[in-house]
Parts: structure tokens; sequence; C-alpha cells
């Protein structure tokens, strides 16, 4: 199998590895526009090759991972590029766009819009990890456009990846994934910025940080050149939760200044059922 990844980060490192243990006859090759990642990526053993959109035309499946700006310019220029048999497969964290701009693209039946969510804090090819994707839920969108036999093709890959498969239409995908992703990093992002407007002696937030910070503020370290293009993206969504977010914490402010802890404790032991609701989702430890 020719594999060639484009974006030889944390998620497309991550599943080219996993990619040399499921098929370990498998030639993989990278694609990034950053010179440093693809060297990085060939000695750290990642890819087996360098390539450029030339060599497109010879690969069984081509894997996506760049920021979503880049994707909504380039994934037309990589359908014109490919083989008749070759599937392309996204991991755009935003689908709406994406799945529009090549809506027309004669070779659409060629591309599966596709978000893996999985992920850390890191980025680069030294962040990718084995099993990134174990266990993670793989949203298709409009997968009824994709050839049948490359949706079984990449459909294959996914179960080698162990990854659970939902299906849903774009619109769906970018709403929901607004509240339960993107919003959070903003919420981590702003947590962030706080502290450290607060506290201008670093050393103090270092000292008295506990693991709760720690893990509320971890995705304040991923990448902002990847996470921009996502909040404009999705800007709607990404608004109406974060209206909902600063009103639920409005209500919170009120309460306290009311000395309504008896409401206080009641907000927060209701919202406790997230324990049950997120009970048995794998979590990606923190691996460098």
């Amino acid at each position: 199998m020719n594999i060639v990844v484009i974006g030889i980060g944390l998620i497309g490192g991550s599943f080219a590895k996993d990619m040399k243990l499921a098929y370990p006859n498998a030639n993989i090759v990278g694609i990034d526009k950053n010179e440093s990642h693809s060297a990085e990526a060939l000695e750290l053993g990642i890819i087996d090759e360098k390539g450029d959109y030339g060599t497109l035309s010879s690969a069984d499946v081509v894997f996506i991972s760049i920021p979503v700006n880049a994707l909504v310019s380039e994934l037309p220029k990589i359908l014109d590029a490919v083989g008749d048999e070759t599937v392309v497969i996204d991991a755009g964290s935003t689908k709406g766009l994406i799945c529009k701009v090549v809506e027309n693209h004669p070779k659409r039946r060629n591309f599966l819009a596709s978000h893996p969510i999985a992920g850390t804090e890191f980025s680069g090819p030294s962040a990718a990890i084995n099993g990134l994707y174990d266990g993670k839920t793989n949203i298709i969108c409009e997968v009824e456009k994709t050839a049948f036999k490359l949706q079984e093709r990449a459909l294959e890959l996914f179960q080698k990846l162990k990854m659970r498969i939902r299906y849903m239409n774009p619109e769906a995908h970018d709403k929901h994934i607004a509240y339960v992703s993107h919003l959070s990093h903003i919420s981590s992002f702003m947590l962030g910025k706080t502290v450290i407007e607060k506290e201008k002696n670093e050393r103090d937030i270092f000292d008295m940080a506990g693991s709760g910070f720690e893990s509320t503020v971890r995705l304040a370290k991923s990448s902002p050149a990847m996470w921009t293009p996502i909040f404009e993206q999705n800007k709607d969504n990404v608004i109406e939760t974060l209206e909902e977010y600063i009103q639920n914490l409005e209500e919170f402010k009120q309460l306290l200044l009311n000395n309504d802890f008896e409401n206080v404790y009641e907000e927060m032991n209701n919202t406790n059922r997230i324990k049950q609701i997120l009970k048995g989702i794998p979590l990606t430890k923190n691996v460098k």
C-alpha cells in the first residue's frame, strides 16, 4: 500500500506510525510545507520518504492533517493530483466549508470527509505517538458522496486504528463540535490568559498550580496557528456556545454575590452527572 500523509505533525505523524504497524510493507510518503518537519519525520522513521503533489497519482491513501484554512485551499489541488483509485481522507476539525469547497469537484467521489477526535496539546513530528486513535471517535460526513469501494478502504484503516465511527452531516458536526471541543479550547486559553495577567511572577504560578489547574489549562498549549482558522470557519457556532457559556458564568457569579450557596451547591451537584456521561470515554495520556 502506498500511503501519503500531508502534514506530518501530531495527527498526521501518529497516523503514519500506526499505519507502519498495521501495514509493515506499506510505503509512507510525507509531504509538509515545513521542510524541518519533513526532515525530522524522516529521521524519526515516521515516514519512509519525502514527497510532493507529484507523488499523489500513485497513492492508495492520502491522509491530510493541515490547518483547516490551508485545507480549504489545498484540498481541490490534492484531488486534482490523485489517481482515480485514491481515497483522500482529511482530519479537519470543521467540516462545513471543507465539504462545500469540493462539492462540485470532478473527483468528489475520492474524498472522505472525516474528523478523528483525538489529539494532545503537543505539535510537530516529535509529538506523534502510537495508539493516539485507539478507542477514539471518528466522525464521517457525507459518506454517500464517496465511492463505495473507497469507503471500504478507509473504513479498513479506521478499523486497524481501533476507532469508533459516527456518521453526521457537516452542519450538525460543526454545531456539536463547537460545544465539546472548540469551547473547551477557548476556555483553556482564556483561563491561562487570566492567570498570567494576574500573576506577573510566573514562579508563583508554577509553585501554586495543582493538577486541577494544569489539566484545565492543558489545551492552552495547543497551536494557535491551527486553532485560529478553526474558530474562523466555525465562528457562528462558536459565538453561540460562548454566549451560553458566558451566561452560565454570569449566573454563577450572581449566586456568589447573593450569598446563595445552596444554589451554588445545586449547580455543581447537577453538573456532577457529567461523570456518568463521560464514563468510558478513553482519554489520551499527555505523552510527548
